[in-house]
């Protein structure tokens, strides 16, 4: 056992690398998988990709990592002030003497918390000019054809096929297969709204998306 080690029946002396192995044993042994709960801070993104930070509480601080693969799959960018639940293994530097979560998945703790971080990018995005009426279109009153961007098998595509079939049966319906959530679905939609444009396809777009948690809307 780990503690019997360390009894005062059996006194040692250890090198410091020997003593950080036995905690680095005891510690990643025990703590293969662990879920966290604090505010990010001290947030540094690498040139390499990986995010490092600190988690901290009113009462501790604990370093983490988040590797590039794991990074690019994330729904928001990390950044100071968010508070986050963070789900890895806790794992010891020994160069440094001391410990680390290594983080497989960050989520955003709480509704609150997203439903902040959504009004902050749509501020942004009013900043930036993208809602202003001058890049605004007017509908078509009555679309012979709408061509529908979404997942080919998301409620959303249901719910419109549902509505065309109850309004205006005779309105053609194009579905252009896309994702629309995850990291990659914005680089994804904005090359198929180019594509029907370029091509004509439809009078008008919808982009859609049902259910669904807030998160993947960031």
């Amino acid at each position: 056992m780990f503690q019997d080690r360390f009894s005062a029946a059996a006194p040692r002396v250890f090198s410091v690398s020997g003593l950080t192995a036995l905690i680095k044993e005891a510690l990643e042994g025990s703590f293969q998988t662990v879920t966290v709960e604090g505010e990010i801070s001290n947030c540094r993104p690498s040139s390499s990709g990986h995010v490092y930070f600190t988690l901290k509480d009113s009462g501790a601080v604990l370093s983490a990592v988040l590797f590039r693969g794991k990074a690019r799959s994330l729904a928001f960018q990390p950044a100071d002030g968010m508070l986050v639940q963070a789900t890895g293994a806790l794992s010891v530097y020994a160069q440094r003497g001391s410990y680390q979560i290594v983080v497989d998945s960050l989520s955003l703790a709480g509704e609150g918390a997203l439903l902040k971080l959504l009004e902050e990018r749509k501020r942004q995005f009013a900043v930036e000019g993208l809602f202003d009426s001058a890049r605004k279109k007017p509908l078509p009153a009555f679309p012979r054809c709408v061509g529908v961007v979404t997942s080919p098998s998301g409620a959303a595509l249901r719910d419109i096929l549902q509505i065309r079939r109850r309004r205006n049966d005779a309105v053609s319906v194009v579905v252009l297969p896309c994702p629309v959530q995850g990291a990659e679905a914005g680089g994804r939609i904005a090359a198929i709204i180019r594509a029907a444009n370029a091509w004509q396809l439809a009078d008008v777009l919808i982009v859609g998306r049902g259910g669904g948690s807030l998160e993947d809307l960031l």
